[in-house]
């Protein structure tokens, strides 16, 4: 049986030696992908062009938008020197926020009164809406705790605070969204090249009559499909080894947790990747409607459903329940586990057990459908 399964895996990579265009796409789109979507994909919002209509023209003022054009969040783009100029910079997308400060700003902090500083956020993007009040907000507490000393110390008091608050992030100090993101597009990545590769293979077979002779040999068919996978397997594995690779010199993405994990469940990952594209490779019958299908149900689910952007856990119940349909899902929790945490085979031996499943159903069902179409030749 072993000679039988060697002998069609090295007729596998004998065919696909000699098909260089399936080969450059199988390596060089990983690479094209990676670079594309981890350069493009960035959440981080930086560089926010606001404007200042400042009516008071004090010392307070100036410090105040010299504190926040300081940090690399914000970009001073203008003055403004009346009302009308401000729905004009707004509408026309000139800048993002508007900075308003009252006349009286410099004679009400004198005089030890509460000042209103006003801000005008372009609130059309509400994610970003949303980062920029609260970037505002910690420029402007800093500000006025800042103020609040200064008066204190003037007075010989010292401030005091009940509850200093001192949050710190794990795993991903700078909240960089790239270091979220890189290891859902490297999954997604494997998916799709693992999936259209294999799911091409049989199907060429059919096309190109040779199937019709495999059948009438002594081969079975889980012969057959073990010999097509494990040629796939080496080369999403080599896929993988580039990925990371790329992902380290790109974007410094480190393995922090065991690399054995990190095989172990890059080979299950890749177990039930290939039992999807060999399934669609028993049912198609052609290699156009194979890559239509290796498609759709590869690269739509994981950049949708597998949490690669979206978290699952905001999803509506059942479309959570639909996620289960992509690998990919599994695969996510898994790469962010080992890469980013660190953790151990505890965090995710669940998502193990699940791709298993996965694999096993769909490569069983493949393994129907093939001694299905031999009993009906």
């Amino acid at each position: 049986m072993l000679n039988r399964i060697f002998a069609i895996a090295k007729k596998e990579i004998k065919q696909l030696r000699r098909d260089t265009r399936m080969l450059f796409i199988i390596f060089f789109f990983p690479i094209v992908l990676l670079i594309i979507f981890g350069y493009a994909i960035n959440f981080d919002v930086k560089h926010i062009k606001i404007a200042v209509y400042d009516q008071d023209r004090s010392d307070y003022t100036r410090e105040y938008i010299n504190g926040l054009i300081s940090s690399e969040y914000f970009d001073l783009v203008t003055y403004v020197h009346d009302d009308s100029e401000i729905k004009k910079l707004l509408d026309e997308k000139i800048v993002q926020a508007v900075v308003v400060f009252p006349n009286d700003l410099s004679r009400r902090l004198l005089s030890k009164q509460e000042v209103k500083v006003q801000y005008l956020i372009d609130g059309v993007d509400g994610t970003t809406a949303n980062a920029i009040q609260n970037y505002v907000n910690a420029a402007t507490y800093s500000y006025s705790i800042k103020l609040t000393k200064e008066y204190l110390a003037v007075t010989g008091k010292n401030l005091y605070v009940p509850i200093d608050l001192q949050p710190r992030f794990w795993f991903n100090p700078e909240l960089e969204s790239t270091k979220f993101l890189i290891p859902g597009l490297m999954g997604m990545i494997l998916i799709v090249t693992a999936v259209i590769s294999i799911s091409l293979s049989i199907v060429r077979e059919k096309e190109r009559g040779t199937i019709e002779q495999i059948n009438v040999s002594p081969l079975s068919s889980f012969e057959f499909i073990l010999g097509k996978t494990i040629p796939y397997i080496f080369i999403s594995l080599i896929n993988a080894v580039i990925a990371l690779a790329a992902g380290y010199i790109l974007f410094g993405i480190v393995i922090k947790g065991s690399i054995f994990l990190l095989l172990l469940g890059t080979l299950t990952f890749l177990f039930a990747a290939l039992g999807l594209g060999i399934f669609i490779s028993t049912v198609a019958d052609s290699q156009q409607v194979a890559f239509q299908a290796a498609n759709v149900t590869s690269l739509l689910p994981s950049f949708i459903l597998s949490g690669f952007i979206f978290p699952i856990e905001t999803m509506p119940v059942a479309i959570q329940v639909l996620t289960n349909v992509t690998p990919a899902k599994f695969y996510v929790v898994i790469l962010r586990a080992i890469l980013l945490r660190g953790a151990g085979i505890s965090a995710f031996w669940d998502q193990l057990i699940y791709l298993g499943i996965f694999g096993t159903i769909f490569l069983t069902l493949a393994v129907i459908v093939d001694k299905r179409s031999r009993g009906k030749q």
